[in-house]
């Protein structure tokens, strides 16, 4: 998409603590094995912008608490916390919300087995135009499917050494 290293150093930083605010949600909730009240579902919506507040105040963060914000909007306007749409939605958070999706689909979930690539490709693509902008949709379905492999090790095995060099660290 013509970005450059520092946006997306941004936008990893972003993607990477998307879900920062979920730590000022309550256990019962983020544990809750069923479904959501209607009030449940309105406190854990809270966690983009606790999230954003939590990293704003960070000089080098400011950029990336944007798209934890931003992350749960939708491109039709329909998402939460602020109904932006379209544009209105930062970039990242944008290219962000095609990403986690493929991640979810393609992981295995309490609730269900991963499902193929060709499957999640085909749900982003359905959801074009309103959960996600056309044009991040375009620019993922013309991609090389065979990146997606390699690029899910890559990043399970920097989530391994970060892992590991931090519980490394604190039993020391």
């Amino acid at each position: 998409m013509g970005l450059s290293k520092d946006q997306i150093a941004v936008i990893a930083r972003g993607a990477f603590l998307h879900d920062i605010g979920k730590m000022a949600i309550p256990d019962a909730i983020l544990r809750k094995p069923g479904k959501l009240t209607p009030d449940e579902i309105l406190i854990m919506q809270e966690h983009c912008f606790h999230g954003y507040e939590i990293l704003k105040k960070i000089p080098f963060l400011g950029e990336a608490a944007e798209i934890v914000y931003a992350h749960q909007e939708k491109y039709d306007g329909t998402g939460y916390p602020r109904g932006l749409k379209g544009e209105q939605i930062p970039l990242g958070a944008r290219m962000f919300s095609v990403a986690d999706t493929l991640d979810a689909i393609t992981s295995d979930r309490p609730y269900r087995p991963a499902q193929s690539l060709a499957a999640a490709r085909d749900e982003i693509k359905l959801w074009a135009g309103r959960q996600f902008d056309p044009e991040v949709v375009k620019v993922f379905l013309d991609m090389d499917q065979s990146i997606w492999p390699d690029l899910r090790k890559e990043v399970n095995a920097q989530v391994q050494r970060f892992a590991y060099s931090t519980s490394a660290k604190s039993s020391s």
